[in-house]
């Protein structure tokens, strides 16, 4: 039997619309090692499909109202639609539904220390460090993440009784705030999801909210660096220490910084070296990653302050960040082609995350580099279409494919071709191909030894691979 959760009392058998995602499927299996009886269904199938199976989970593919009928509740993903069969007959029969993230709250709750980490930008890889950094601290932890993770034996998630629950908190639909936590890491705040959000505005009153969900004597760490996070910290200063909130800094700039990154280099590789002060005994300690970027070294110094934060040793922390060798589709290496033509995946989807993991890969030793980028949802690059344009300059040969839909519908408004003309006004080398066959086809016929090539995007293209 695992965790008592006293917030679902009278509670037995548990439907769940939607299993098989990413978070819907690791709930399942932490309602089952409660004790629970969990049964599911999804549209696909697939690998967490099979990873519900082997932990005896029974999940059905397709949606049938019937399978709701002796349910206690319905957890559901708020990727359904509202007329979906099983949804709809839970709704006649009066069983309590809950929307995931609401849900996720109320299993929080029964925890004394849910770290939430917070963020536009990199919240799976720092996620992913902490969770390490906990493990190796022997804290046991509970895990909750965006992506699989090797450590986790390819897994996202852990199942432990500590009262620790790690877990990576989206901004998206204003999700993060169902999420009761102790310590909120807070990486940076920049536009997206304007499919949901107005504008930049709302998105930081939307981190502001979170923040001030803060019980007293918590822990807030935050990125010194980023404007639009200290701006937010600066308009609830008054609450933060009224609270006594500990405010916990970081920073590549700053010597102020709580966490202070100085001497930091780059090889080759694209893996950089830092060093870092420890606050209390003044020692130096030095750190060298094997996941490239820049953005990497800020993913990890958000890793060592929350770590700290909770009492870590910084000494402890070393060989769990140069051991950390990446989350499932953070500049992954899927495939060497031969003649040291390698293909790396990442799931950047956002102009910021582009532009990084370009930059990234231009620090690596490469003849030339060669980009295939499919962008996510007709929303975002439609808002954020001229900050697309600027993101691939590092790059010397560009690939747009279609536009992944995920959730929305085509209104004829934006198109691929749109970013491919505005690219090609700022000088880069871009091309519109739609089929993944005639995509995996011009690469052969343009790439050249030491070629780095790079599937980009929170779609499908991270199958590219397996054609080339």
């Amino acid at each position: 039997m695992g965790k008592e959760f006293k917030t679902l009392k009278n509670i037995n058998k548990i439907h769940m619309i939607g299993i098989g995602g990413v978070s819907m499927s690791a709930i399942a299996i932490i309602l089952k090692k409660a004790g629970y009886i969990v049964t599911g269904s999804d549209k696909n199938s697939g690998d967490m499909i099979n990873i519900l199976k082997e932990n005896d989970i029974p999940v059905y593919i397709g949606s049938h109202a019937e399978l709701v009928k002796d349910a206690d509740i319905v957890v559901y993903t708020s990727a359904i639609n509202q007329h979906d069969p099983e949804y709809v007959r839970a709704k006649a029969l009066n069983i309590p539904t809950f929307e995931r993230a609401k849900f996720l709250g109320l299993l929080l709750k029964c925890y004394d220390t849910p770290i939430c980490i917070c963020g536009t930008h990199g919240k799976t890889t720092t996620t992913s460090m902490v969770a390490s950094i906990f493990i190796d601290a022997g804290l046991d932890p509970n895990i909750q993440i965006g992506g699989k993770l090797k450590k986790l034996g390819n897994l996202n998630y852990r199942i432990s009784d500590s009262e620790y629950f790690i877990i990576e908190s989206c901004e998206y639909v204003d999700s993060f705030l169902n999420f009761p936590h102790h310590t909120a890491t807070i990486l940076n705040i920049d536009e997206d999801h304007l499919d949901y959000f107005s504008g930049i505005d709302e998105i930081k009153a939307s981190f502001k909210k979170f923040m001030l969900m803060l019980p007293k004597n918590g822990y807030l760490i935050i990125n010194q660096d980023d404007i639009n996070s200290m701006e937010v910290l600066d308009e609830i200063k008054d609450e933060i220490k009224r609270n006594n909130i500990k405010v916990f800094t970081f920073s590549l700039s700053e010597p102020s910084a709580t966490i202070y990154a100085k001497n930091i280099s780059c090889n080759i590789k694209g893996f950089y070296s830092f060093d870092v002060v420890d606050p209390d005994t003044l020692e130096k300690h030095s750190f060298y990653l094997t996941v490239p970027g820049i953005h990497n070294v800020y993913d990890a110094l958000a890793a060592i302050t929350t770590s700290y934060a909770h009492g870590i040793k910084i000494s402890q922390m070393r060989k769990s960040l140069n051991d950390f060798c990446g989350a499932n589709r953070r500049f992954e290496l899927k495939k060497d082609l031969g003649d040291n033509i390698l293909v790396y995946d990442d799931y950047a989807h956002h102009p910021t995350e582009v532009k990084a993991t370009l930059a990234a890969a231009k620090q690596k030793e490469h003849n030339k580099i060669i980009a295939v980028f499919q962008p996510h949802t007709y929303s975002r690059t439609k808002e954020l279409l001229n900050d697309f344009s600027t993101s691939f300059s590092d790059a010397d040969i560009v690939v747009i494919t279609d536009i992944y839909a995920a959730r929305e519908v085509d209104d004829g408004s934006i198109s691929a071709k749109d970013l491919v003309d505005l690219l090609r006004k700022n000088k880069v080398n871009a091309t519109h191909i739609s089929k993944f066959e005639d995509i995996a086809k011009f690469i052969k016929e343009k790439m050249e030894p030491n070629d780095l090539i790079l599937t980009v995007g929170a779609g499908d293209i991270t199958h590219l691979s397996d054609i080339l």
